[in-house]
């Protein structure tokens, strides 16, 4: 299992996703650190003004803006130690069937990619490679756009792209879409998974969003697996990238 794992995760109110992912994560034997903002609301108004532009291209809701922050503190872990790869979860992360042996295979598979890559482990948008792309065997597609940022496996070269960009210019927009504009300008590069390894659980009804309004519940599960089981089985035969 590659290492680390950081999880994207907040200073207080989630103490129920923490407590399933440290067993979720302790059953597939993954080491493990939670990334938060700061306790001290002066630090995190620093990082703030020294990461995010004054004029975002987008309203940022407080949620969003601190998520994206902690993308943000996980790439400067990952740089300060010169980690050659690390998972990045959001702590509504759930792991789909075969999660551990796919992910051998995504690892095998991204030792040949060029530096500069990350690679998008969920099915958060429902998106995926059309029959046509698939190859027996391969796991990696490369993308044009990201399917969110709830679970991802990003590169040293990428993390320091990322943050060579944001020293500069500043993020205007929430870190997905931040993804898609930075891919869009050649700083990184994007791949998806496919099978995906992963669903975010406010997605699937699993457990409430706590930046948008996604509430968990039953019929919220039931009409996820519905959309999942049309657009990765049937709608995906009429696209062609």
């Amino acid at each position: 299992m590659v290492s680390p794992v950081y999880i994207i995760h907040g200073i207080a109110g989630y103490e129920d996703r923490e407590d399933k992912l440290k067993r979720d994560l302790s059953s597939l034997n993954m080491e493990f650190e939670f990334v938060t903002e700061f306790n001290e609301q002066g630090k995190n108004d620093e990082l703030i003004a020294k990461y995010f532009r004054e004029d975002p291209l987008e309203p940022l809701t407080k949620g969003k803006l601190y998520c994206t922050l902690v993308h943000i503190l996980a790439y400067e872990k990952i740089v300060a130690r010169q980690q050659k790869y690390a998972l990045i979860f959001e702590n509504d992360v759930c792991f789909l069937k075969n999660f551990s042996k796919n992910l051998e295979k995504v690892l095998a598979e991204a030792e040949a990619l060029e530096g500069g890559f990350l690679i998008s482990l969920e099915n958060s948008t429902l998106r995926f490679p059309s029959w046509r792309k698939i190859k027996k065997g391969k796991m990696l597609y490369e993308a044009a756009f990201g399917r969110c940022a709830g679970a991802y496996l990003i590169d040293l070269t990428a993390a320091k792209n990322i943050l060579g960009s944001v020293r500069k210019k500043g993020f205007s927009k929430v870190i997905d879409w931040w993804h898609n504009e930075l891919a869009e300008a050649g700083v990184i590069k994007l791949y998806w998974a496919h099978p995906p390894l992963t669903e975010q659980g406010s997605f699937n009804g699993q457990l409430s969003s706590s930046i948008a309004v996604r509430n968990k519940g039953n019929l919220r599960y039931l009409r996820w697996r519905l959309q999942k089981f049309v657009k990765m089985y049937l709608t995906r035969w009429f696209r062609f990238s």
